[in-house]
Formats: structure tokens, sequence, C-alpha cells
């Protein structure tokens, strides 16, 4: 192995820095929220913008220490922009598609649909809150936080564990259900709909050879989507 080559990975390291990496996530959501107050919607987008900058930090040290950063955090310019964007564009399509049959299939399956009133209570506080929610959470904590570090950081490394190197359909599977299970305070419908849009993504970074841009831009199009969605009611409009 020479001295540039990406260092190897057991599964004690790898969750020795799973772990650290969701402790500083959490915990770097804190001082916002203590600054502003636990019902402050610019204190709670602000909380979830220090999250993912804390986590990708700690996650940006480990990579830098396993000589693994261009890889994981893969934001190289793409070979094509406007196959990137098409790419995005249906996976917007597909997202969008997943998450508002979620209710639906939800109700069917006997659960209750993913519980998002508390979030769209805070973004519809007024238009400045739209954009705050829009601008810091749909495309920063979302958009690229979520991505470097659910499909970058946490494929990446297990992509190079013993036992899942070369397995990626277990990767992909695996990556989605850490991802969907943070959304329990959505109710087990929430975990299931946002496992299943960690699944096309998982699978949309495996189609770009690791490239994070697609996923990056369908990520913050679906959020920005349905947070301009909850803000107007267009549901309730739409049942109506």
């Amino acid at each position: 192995m020479t001295d540039n080559a990406p260092r190897q990975l057991g599964w004690g390291r790898f969750t020795l820095q799973f772990a650290t990496v969701l402790v500083a996530y959490v915990a770097a959501t804190a001082p916002p929220v203590l600054l502003l107050g636990q019902t402050s919607s610019t204190g709670l987008a602000l909380s979830t913008l220090t999250g993912a900058a804390g986590g990708l930090l700690v996650a940006w040290l480990w990579l830098r220490s396993d000589r693994s950063v261009g890889e994981a955090f893969n934001l190289s310019r793409p070979a094509s922009w406007s196959g990137t964007l098409a790419m995005a564009l249906a996976a917007t399509v597909a997202i969008a598609v997943v998450m508002l049959a979620g209710s639906v299939v939800a109700g069917m399956a006997g659960f209750e649909a993913p519980d998002t009133a508390g979030v769209m209570d805070l973004v519809r506080q007024g238009p400045l809150q739209l954009l705050l929610w829009i601008v810091i959470v749909a495309w920063g904590s979302a958009a690229f936080g979520e991505e470097l570090l659910w499909r970058g950081f946490l494929m990446d490394r297990l992509m190079r564990l013993p036992g899942l190197h070369g397995r990626a359909v277990a990767v992909v599977a695996i990556q989605a259900v850490l991802f969907g299970l943070p959304h329990l305070y959505q109710g087990w419908s929430g975990v299931l709909v946002t496992g299943t849009v960690g699944l096309i993504l998982g699978w949309m970074r495996l189609r770009t050879g690791g490239n994070l841009w697609p996923l990056v831009i369908a990520h913050g199009l679906v959020d920005t989507i349905m947070l301009s969605a909850g803000y107007v009611d267009v549901f309730a409009a739409l049942s109506g």
C-alpha cells in the first residue's frame, strides 16, 4: 500500500467513526436552540445547519486520517452538467412520488401518515421563515449536509468494511435503514418513507460512480418543493 492509498477500515474503527460523527452532530445542534429558544423557528433551522457542520467536521477528520476525503466527499465537476441535472430531476420526481404515496400506503398498512405538522408550523410563521428554511435546511443541512454524511461518508465507510466490500446492494440497504431511523419522530411511516428515499439516493450514488452532485440537487429540490407546498397548505387544498 502506498502512502497515498486509502487506509484499511475494520469494524471497530468504523463503529468509532460513526459514533463520534453522530455525537458531534447532536452536540452541535444545541447552541442555536440554547441561544434562541426551543420554540424559535430560526433557532431550530440554524440547529440543523450547525448539527450538519459538526458531523461533517468530525467525518472530514476521520476521512482525512484514512486518506479518503476525495472519494467520500466527491463534489468534483461532473462529466456532464446536463446529464447531472436530468438525473437529479428524475430522482426529484421519483422521491416526490414516494413521499406523497407514503401517506396513502401508510394508511393502508395501518400506520399513521408521517407527522410533519411541527415543522410546517415553524415554516408557516411567515415568508422570511419559509425562505430561511429553504436556504438553511433544504439546501444547507439536508441537501449538502445529509448527502455528504449519509451517501458520502457512510457509504464510503461501509464499502470498505470486511464482508461488505463489493456488496453494493447490502451497502445501499444498510445506509437506507440508518438514514430512516432518525426520522422516528415522524412515526414508523416516516422511517419507512425516508428509508425508501435513502434507497433511491444510495442507488443514485452507485450510478454516478460516487459523484454527489445529482443527489445534492435532487435532495434540495424535493425539500424545497415540500416546504413550499406545506407553507401554502397545498395538500389540504387538494383534499378539500
